[in-house]
């Protein structure tokens, strides 16, 4: 079969796409973010004015992006007058940025830091700090807005990266030697492996965050705790080992908000300062938050009548207002059919990222009212991903289907081919099986271009959210609690097979395609299982202990859930450098050459591997590149060998 004819070119996926993201709104004005995949991948902050002007305020070679547990999150935050301080990619210092001036430094180079809040002429933050020895710490710290950091606080400058102690040590301060406004970096609270969602209450008495320590993960076991900022203790108020609590957000002095799986599902709570009287706002068999593989994430928030804006549902995530106090919830009516979990209030409006199979991710504003009709026009689209989308005849429609698996139903989007080219006489075509990273991650209903470079052409996309998947529920997510490279691998082979069951692909022409957890799986698949005729790996883990010596703090012991405590005989029955003697089709494995998450090795020993055995493997690797591709080039260059690679298995 030919592919079908397709306006959607490789340059296109590769270089059209901004990724807009982390909105903030505020004195009339709306901030967000922008990757620019033509400049090299880095990253701008955008401002669009009362008045609707857009204007970039980092211009290059300025990149916004922390490296915090090193997929950062939200590198920047307004100040009430409109100044931005943004985190440095180069040097992971943070700038204050004036509405018309250039960035000055703030802090000294050497620490990292992430979920910035602004509060009283100051920052409060999680700073991250690396040693020469390897070990790594992270603290809440307060830094003010009017500090210089040259002479740093009476401690000389860092010398070749070095980090400089502050505040002469590491112990925690007991909240009352430092006045604010000092000029010292304060550190609050230390001594967790772990630190999120800095907030202060609003008479500014008490500092709320979530803490959590090895070996758990944010969506398995954290506690939420206040500390008192005029001295003492800090106490916890929810939250322990198996219960996942995030995003805390003030109500009054004495009650906070937050969100806790302790139902099986990430619900909306209630809580007193001290952990009484806790309630949930709206119980359902949903979630209202995603996993925090980023810090700065905003689920939820409050406008200024007390109601609240809130995602919920399976999967895709609906934006929804919320009555506390009635405990009614309307979905907006609004074409976006999901939304990032990064919503932003002005009081009145509410702000996010919004996205459905045929509207490219978009900063949306709506206006919010007591009744449905107060939203206007479905929101004001303020940016969009792509300016200028494919015509919707060459779009995928996706349609949410469950694969059995045993006694499991598994979760997955379905994307047949879709083109005007196609005609009736069209025989049943090939698929790619879809393996998203994560693996604690989901996949969602977003326009995605890298799909429709695919459907447009006659090959049909299944996105499956395997086991341990999110957007489920915990039970669901637990399904790969010790069994990874078992049941995410058994979920896989199992979509490829209804598929070819159900009659929707060509038995003898379904590929299997993934990028870092999903190589992991896509490898092990490939390992396990002769239904795939090829695999794609985007910086794939290929084998466990190099990858718990040399990975990053924050996913070091992530394996010890997902397979086990370190036993070289249970690895070897999972990792698929392990079972590669399984592999008979050919393959194709990109990886960046920066990665500081999966090193180039796992895929280098792969390839080499199979290339012993003599099963045909593709190798590519690309200078500069971290995990994830940005640049406009290397997106570009990896897609077009991935059509080849498909058009030699399928032709």
């Amino acid at each position: 079969m030919p592919f079908w004819p397709s306006p959607i070119t490789t340059r296109d996926v590769a270089g059209s796409g901004v990724r807009p993201g982390w909105p903030t709104a505020a004195h009339g004005r709306v901030w967000w973010t922008e990757d620019r995949p033509g400049e090299g991948g880095r990253t701008t902050i955008v401002c669009r004015t009362a008045d609707g002007t857009h204007r970039d305020l980092l211009p290059a070679p300025w990149c916004a992006r922390t490296r915090v547990h090193e997929y950062g999150g939200k590198p920047y935050a307004v100040t009430p007058s409109g100044e931005v301080v943004f985190a440095n990619l180069k040097d992971q210092r943070l700038y204050l940025l004036p509405e018309n001036g250039e960035p000055k430094p703030l802090t000294p180079e050497g620490d990292r830091y992430a979920d910035l809040l602004v509060r009283d002429g100051q920052v409060w933050c999680v700073r991250e700090r690396h040693t020469e020895d390897g070990k790594v710490t992270r603290a809440i710290v307060s830094i003010p807005l009017n500090r210089d950091p040259t002479p740093l606080d009476g401690n000389p400058a860092p010398q070749d990266g070095v980090p400089t102690p502050l505040d002469g040590g590491s112990a925690p301060l007991d909240g009352g030697s430092t006045p604010p406004g000092s000029g010292e970096i304060r550190e609050w609270v230390t001594g967790c492996d772990f630190y999120a969602s800095p907030e202060i209450s609003p008479d500014g008495r008490h500092l709320a965050y979530v803490c959590w320590n090895h070996p758990r993960m944010p969506w398995d076991g954290t506690e939420l705790r206040v500390t008192p900022l005029t001295g003492g203790d800090p106490w916890t108020v929810a939250g322990g080992p198996a219960e996942s609590v995030l995003a805390p957000s003030w109500k009054d002095d004495s009650h906070l908000y937050l969100i806790s799986d302790s139902s099986g599902w990430w619900n909306l709570y209630e809580i007193g300062l001290h952990g009484d009287g806790p309630r949930a706002v709206y119980p359902a068999e949903e979630e209202f938050t995603l996993p925090p593989w980023r810090l700065g994430g905003t689920p939820y928030t409050v406008l200024a009548d007390g109601r609240i804006a809130v995602l919920h549902g399976r999967g895709d995530l609906r934006l929804g207002i919320l009555d506390p106090t009635s405990g009614e919830l309307t979905d907006l009516d609004l074409p976006h059919t999901g939304w990032d979990t990064t919503l932003t209030t002005d009081g009145t409006t509410v702000t996010g990222i919004g996205y459905a199979a045929t509207i490219p991710r978009s900063v949306v504003t709506v206006h919010t009212g007591r009744e449905p009709t107060d939203v206007r026009d479905g929101g004001l689209v303020l940016r969009r991903d792509l300016r200028t989308p494919p015509d919707p005849a060459y779009l995928p429609l996706p349609q949410a289907v469950t694969v059995p698996v045993g006694r499991q139903q598994v979760h997955a989007f379905l994307y047949p081919p879709r083109s005007p080219a196609a005609t009736d006489e069209t025989p049943t075509p090939p698929y790619v099986v879809f393996v998203h990273g994560g693996p604690t991650a989901h996949a969602d209903t977003a326009l995605d271009l890298e799909k429709a470079f695919l459907t447009s052409r006659g090959i049909g996309v299944l996105d499956v959210n395997y086991g341990g998947s999110t957007g489920y529920g915990r039970v669901y997510r637990d399904r790969l609690k010790g069994r990874w490279g078992l049941v995410d691998v058994a979920d896989t082979i199992a979509a490829a097979r209804w598929l070819a069951a159900e009659g929707l692909a060509d038995p003898t022409r379904i590929a299997v395609r993934g990028g870092s957890a999903g190589g992991w799986t896509v490898m092990a698949a490939c390992c396990r299982s002769d239904v795939f005729a090829g695999g794609v790996s985007y910086y794939g883990v290929s084998a466990l202990a190099p990858l718990v010596a040399h990975t990053h703090d924050f996913e070091s012991r992530y394996v010890e859930w997902l397979v086990g405590p370190e036993d070289p005989q249970v690895y070897a029955t999972r990792e698929p450098l392990a079972l590669v003697d399984g592999v008979s089709c050919p393959m194709l494995l990109l990886q960046g050459l920066e990665d500081p998450v999966v090193p180039p090795e796992q895929s280098a020993a792969f390839a080499d591997a199979l290339s012993e055995r003599g099963v045909p493997c593709t190798y590519l690797a690309f200078e500069g590149e971290s995990h994830g591709f940005r640049r406009t080039e290397t997106r570009a260059a990896a897609l077009a060998a991935e059509l080849a690679f498909y058009q030699q298995l399928f032709g």
